[in-house]
């Protein structure tokens, strides 16, 4: 039976990595956010970055049931950064009969803090297609962000090392 798998932890941690490592381990379908609003917009999605990502959101959970249904597994490739997110999923996948995992990348504030910087490097030096994360956004991440415990159900509790 397929199974969906969920990227788990805040921008820049792995997730992108750690979802190329299970399509081809799972053979699974990835669906990312940030591939098409990066594709679409750039850096210029402006006050509507909120909204174009609810908006595809709502179409890869959708889609996700017809990739399912076809016999192959996915991996949503975004962070799920609330237990809030991740409780709709649940029930969600629930709802449908569907076999869900959520995988949490867990790194230190330190190694987080040098993967923007490495990962803001390459954007402006034009080799990397990804946000540009500048002191408010990171703010912002950082203040939205609700760690998994424990008792959350389906959750493997993954520790980043260094890049």
């Amino acid at each position: 039976m397929a199974k969906v798998y969920m990227m788990c932890a805040p921008v820049c941690c792995g997730k992108t990595t750690a979802a190329a490592k299970l399509r081809k381990e799972k053979k699974a379908v990835v669906l990312s956010v940030d591939d098409i609003t990066l594709t679409l917009f750039g850096q210029n999605a402006g006050e509507k970055h909120d909204f174009y990502v609810a908006k595809l959101e709502e179409y890869f959970y959708q889609k996700s049931l017809e990739i399912i249904a076809a016999g192959h597994n996915v991996v949503l490739d975004w962070g799920f950064w609330t237990k809030k997110e991740r409780d709709f999923a649940r029930k969600f996948y629930e709802s449908h009969n569907v076999s869900y995992e959520f995988r949490y990348l867990k790194i230190s504030s330190e190694e987080w803090k040098k993967r923007i910087e490495k990962r803001n490097k390459a954007v402006q030096d034009g080799r990397e297609n990804a946000y540009f994360i500048d002191d408010g956004l990171f703010e912002k991440f950082r203040s939205i962000f609700q760690e998994p415990h424990k008792d959350e159900s389906n959750i493997i509790f993954i520790e980043q090392l260094q890049a």
